[in-house]
C-alpha cells in the first residue's frame, strides 16, 4: 500500500479485471492444500513500500528463509501510481506474483476471476490469530471464502486549527462532535472570514455517506442504495457549505495531499489524518503545530472508518505451502507489531491492540493519537464496499460535483450515481 504523508488517508483505487483473466494461470497452477513441505522460489509484491521500509522487508525475508531452508523469496515493489493497472495486466498475462499486497477492493475482482486463493480452505488454522472484523475484510459479496490475510489497519482523528476556530468566534477547546455542529461551525467560520477560510477541503465520498449513516447497499449486497433520504440530506448539506465557501472551492478536484497542504497553510480549518501528520506539522508548520487540535472522527453510527490492507496468495502459485506460509509470516502478530512500530499503522492480529504501545500514555500528542486510534479500531468499520470499484468512485464524484455546482439537484445526482454504479456492478 502506498504510504503517503497520511498513511492510508483515503481508500485505495480498485481495479477492473476482465473475467476472461480467470484462465490466465492455465492448469499448471497450485491447489489450496498448504500442508506440504515449505520450499521453492516465490515472488512477493508490495505497494510503494521499498523507499521507506527496505531494511524491514529485507530482514523479514531473511528471517523467513532462515526458518524455512530451501525457500527463496524475490521481493518486488510497485509504485503507487498505476498499481491497479499493473495488477490487472499481470492477472491477464498470467504473471501475477505468488504473494501480493492488496486491499479489499483490489482483491474482489481477482477473487471473482479465480486468481485469489480461498484462505478459509488453505489457511483456516490461522483464522483465530486475527481480529474477526479484519479477517472478514477480504470477503467478497456473493462468494464464500476469504481471499487475503489481514495485514495492517489504519484510522485517524480529525485535526483542527485552534487559531482559526478562535478567529471565527468558536471555542477552540470544543470542536464539533456531531454533523450538525460541524456544519454550523463551518458556516460560521466561512462567514466570519469573508469566505477566505473553509472548514472542509474534500467532497463526500462513499465512506462519508457510510459514516453519516446512509444505507450503502441493499441487504442482499447485490445493488447500491445510497440515494436514500439520508444520502440526499448529506449532499444537500455539502451543497450549502459549497455555496457559502465553507467547503473549499477547489474541493471538486482535491486529493488528500492537496487538502493536507491547504490545512498546513491555514486555508482550511479541519482535516482528517493520522499520527504521522503530527511530525509533519512540527517540522513544516510549527505555528500550526502550536495551535493543533485533535478530535475524533465525526460519525452518526458510533463507528469510525477503518482502512484495511491484506496479503493475497495467487491461486495459481506452484508452491502453495511456501506462498501460504510466507503470507502468514508477513502478517503474524510478531511481524505486524514490528511493522507498526516503524510507521503509524495498526496490527490486525487478535490481542495486539492491547499491547502497552497502544494503551499506555506518555504525555505526547503522538501517543495520544495512537492510543485513541487503537481503541476506536476495535469497533471500526470499513465503509468502502468491497465491490465499489475505481470507476464507481469516479461516477459518484462526478455526480456529486454536478450537485455542488447546481447543475443537478442532490436527489437527481445521487439517483444518477446509483444507476451508474449499479450498471457497472452488473457488468462486473
Amino acid at each position: 500500500m502506498p504510504m503517503p504523508r497520511r498513511a492510508l488517508a483515503a481508500a485505495v483505487a480498485a481495479l477492473v479485471l476482465p473475467l476472461s483473466a480467470c484462465g490466465s494461470g492455465g492448469d499448471d497452477g497450485g491447489s489450496t492444500d498448504a500442508s506440504g513441505k515449505v520450499e521453492g522460489d516465490i515472488t512477493f509484491q508490495t505497494w510503494n513500500l521499498r523507499a521507506n521500509f527496505k531494511s524491514y522487508f529485507e530482514g523479514l525475508i531473511a528471517d523467513f528463509e532462515k526458518k524455512y531452508p530451501g525457500t527463496h523469496v524475490k521481493w518486488v515493489d510497485q509504485p503507487a501510481e498505476g498499481y491497479p493497472d499493473k495488477l490487472s495486466a499481470d492477472a491477464a498475462g498470467g504473471t501475477l506474483p505468488d504473494v501480493v499486497n492488496v486491499s479489499p477492493d483490489l482483491v474482489a475482482p481477482l477473487a471473482r476471476a479465480g486468481l485469489a486463493m480461498d484462505l478459509d480452505k488453505a489457511a483456516a488454522k490461522y483464522r483465530s490469530e486475527y481480529l474477526p472484523g479484519a479477517w472478514a475484510g477480504h470477503q467478497v459479496p456473493g462468494m464464500s471464502g476469504t481471499y487475503a490475510f489481514p495485514w495492517y489497519l489504519n484510522t485517524g482523528p480529525l485535526f483542527y486549527n485552534k487559531a482559526l476556530f478562535q478567529k471565527a468566534g468558536l471555542d477552540p477547546d470544543k470542536p464539533p462532535r456531531t454533523y450538525d455542529e460541524l456544519f454550523a461551525d463551518a458556516l460560521q467560520t466561512a462567514s466570519r472570514s469573508g469566505g477566505k477560510v473553509a472548514t472542509l477541503a474534500n467532497v463526500p465520498t462513499i465512506e462519508d455517506f457510510g459514516r453519516y449513516g446512509v444505507t450503502l447497499m441493499n441487504k442482499q449486497g447485490t445493488a447500491f442504495a445510497f440515494n436514500d433520504t439520508k444520502g440526499v440530506e448529506l449532499l444537500t448539506k455539502y451543497k450549502e457549505l459549497y455555496d457559502a465557501k465553507a467547503l473549499d472551492p477547489q474541493a471538486l478536484t482535491a486529493t488528500p495531499e492537496s487538502s493536507g497542504k491547504k490545512f498546513l497553510t491555514g486555508a482550511v480549518a479541519m482535516n482528517p489524518g493520522s499520527a504521522l501528520d503530527l511530525d509533519n506539522f512540527k517540522k513544516n508548520a510549527p505555528s500550526l503545530y502550536r495551535n493543533i487540535g485533535i478530535t475524533d472522527q465525526i460519525t452518526s453510527t458510533g463507528h469510525v472508518n477503518m482502512y484495511v490492507m491484506g496479503v493475497m496468495v495467487n491461486s495459481h502459485t506452484r508452491h502453495t505451502p511456501a506462498a501460504v506460509a510466507f503470507a502468514h509470516f508477513v502478517t503474524d502478530a510478531q511481524n505486524q507489531m514490528s511493522f507498526a512500530k516503524k510507521v503509524a499503522i495498526f496490527p490486525s492480529t487478535a490481542g495486539s491492540l492491547d499491547d502497552p504501545y497502544f494503551t499506555k500514555e506518555d504525555g505526547t500528542d503522538e501517543t495520544r493519537v495512537r492510543i485513541a486510534a487503537a481503541k476506536s479500531l476495535k469497533s471500526a468499520v470499513n465503509y468502502t464496499p468491497v465491490l465499489f470499484s475505481d470507476q464507481m468512485k469516479t461516477a459518484l464524484r462526478n455526480e456529486v460535483a454536478k450537485a455542488l455546482q447546481g447543475k443537478e439537484s442532490p436527489e437527481q445526482a445521487l439517483d444518477n450515481a446509483v444507476n451508474a454504479v449499479n450498471r457497472l456492478l452488473r457488468q462486473g
